[in-house]
């Protein structure tokens, strides 16, 4: 009977969760493993948040409270032959419906914000709204991140490396470092999106080839950071904080809308904007006056993206910097992120056609220690407690780290936990959108040095990679070289 009879059984000993049994004649012949990919990349597009998958080995309890209506079980399924199949896939009844109408009052709010509003639609058109809905999906594209490569200076001057700092930081070894890392190949297996600073986002390689046109050529978007920095100066009514100088806010708001035009004729398709934000306990940090400085600043950098076409990265970043303890790191990230959205819908920001880039809820560089474990479940609280679920992604920053902690592992690992404790219950893309943490073994490898572009590409690629596994939550600690601590100075501070 082998290729005509199969069969298996299952046990469902819970009042809510419900198994789905589908057998299939298919009219053209596919694998399995085709199949497994169609539903893996509609889990990451479209049905986000409605579809899932798993390629565990589970039963009925583990699917209580899943947030999806369907999550596709991966090792159940049975091919008899190309034109035969076997899905199976598991919902919450109950869980999973809840959550549909939730989904359906976020969609119609976001329509009412966003399209119905007269004034706004004169704004942000239907073909504006469906190029910025179809750019973001592809931000937000399986398994992929963003780089960030918008340092104003060259970006071995922030990777916290003794021997690297002394590259020197001229226009002629940005180009080549910055050419050498979009023409990675295979790096848009990882990457969706290149974040560039404005040099470079009208630069050309020493070829003559355009950066934007490299970065396409290697299957990527380019970004483009907007944001011209902050003045030390800062709100004259605040206090000190950890970086040394009091609150502040990012210029440039001024000549944007020129500026996002400007970038989107040279072919950008999305843009950040970061503002920092100080954590100090006995000095009341971050202030109420800057908190609301912060996020209606980057509500108002967001509208002006969307309206000239460009998906924003909001970045309202809580700095590490300090003696705090994790705690008050948890609560101060869910006050700004309540803070941010409510500016976001009082500009009436189409969700859709936007992205997050938020810090990791971690303790002080200079407070007390906790473990991944922890790190990654009062972040994702957090942002469940805060972000709604029309957002189609969340990508965060690395942020600073001790002398003694390897940037890039402590990044790739604390992804990968939030992504493995709470698969299958998150409405968004949980990625990364790093600079050092994806950077710094490929800059120690390259040097400035043309023989080592090859051996400095593969390290890139290689740190590419690890994060990609830290989205799917499968990342093995230590399994990716490492420059590790060898070298590490404290990097620059400060806007960059």
């Amino acid at each position: 009977v082998a290729g005509k009879l199969t069969g298996m059984a299952f046990r469902v000993p819970t009042p809510d969760v419900s198994v789905v049994d589908l057998t299939v004649h298919l009219e053209k012949p596919a694998s399995y493993d085709k199949i497994v990919t169609a539903i893996k990349q509609a889990a990451a597009g479209g049905m986000r948040g409605v579809l899932d998958w798993t390629d565990e080995e589970v039963v009925s309890t583990d699917f209580t409270t899943a947030k999806q209506s369907s999550v596709f079980d991966v090792c159940a399924g049975i091919p008899l032959n190309d034109k035969f199949v076997k899905l199976v896939s598991w919902y919450d009844n109950e869980w999973g419906y809840s959550n549909r109408l939730i989904d359906l009052v976020a969609y119609m709010k976001s329509r009412d914000l966003a399209c119905n509003s007269e004034s706004e639609c004169k704004v942000l058109s239907k073909e504006v709204l469906a190029e910025l809905k179809d750019t973001a999906t592809k931000l937000c594209a399986l398994g992929k991140g963003f780089l960030a490569a918008d340092e104003s200076a060259g970006p071995w001057l922030r990777a916290g490396h003794a021997e690297a700092a002394k590259i020197p930081d001229n226009i002629q070894n940005r180009a080549a470092y910055r050419a050498m890392c979009f023409s990675t190949p295979g790096l848009s297996e990882y990457i969706s999106g290149v974040i560039l600073h404005w040099e470079t986002l009208f630069q050309d390689a020493a070829n003559g080839t355009p950066m934007v046109d490299i970065i396409n050529g290697n299957g990527m978007i380019p970004g483009i950071k907007l944001d011209k920095g902050y003045d030390k100066s800062g709100l004259s009514s605040t206090a000190q904080g950890p970086l040394g100088h009091q609150e502040t806010w990012d210029k440039g708001i001024d000549d944007l809308d020129k500026r996002c035009s400007e970038a989107y004729k040279q072919g950008a398709r999305f843009a950040k904007w970061r503002n920092v934000l100080q954590i100090d306990p006995s000095s009341g940090l971050p202030s109420d006056l800057s908190i609301d400085v912060a996020v209606k600043n980057l509500a108002h950098y967001a509208i002006i993206c969307q309206r000239n076409g460009l998906v924003p990265i909001v970045e309202p970043e809580i700095v590490p910097n300090g003696k705090h303890d994790i705690h008050y790191c948890a609560k101060v990230t869910e006050e700004v992120l309540a803070a941010q959205f409510k500016a976001l819908s009082l500009h009436n920001i189409f969700l859709e056609g936007c992205v997050l880039k938020p810090n990791m809820v971690k303790n002080g560089i200079d407070g007390k220690r906790v473990d991944h474990d922890t790190v990654a479940a009062l972040t994702v609280n957090a942002l469940l407690r805060t972000v709604p679920p029309a957002l189609p992604g969340i990508f965060f920053l690395s942020g600073e780290t001790a002398l003694d902690e390897d940037n890039e592992e402590v990044a790739t690992i604390n992804l990968s936990t939030m992504n493995n404790k709470f698969k299958g219950k998150l409405p968004w893309h949980l990625s990364f959108s790093y600079g050092k943490a994806l950077q710094k073994t490929c800059i120690v490898t390259w040097m400035g040095k043309d023989a080592n572009v090859g051996a400095a590409q593969k390290a890139l690629k290689s740190r590419a990679k690890a994060n990609t596994e830290a989205v799917f939550g499968t990342y093995k600690a230590g399994s990716c070289p490492s420059v590790g601590t060898d070298g590490n100075v404290k990097q620059a501070a400060g806007p960059y």
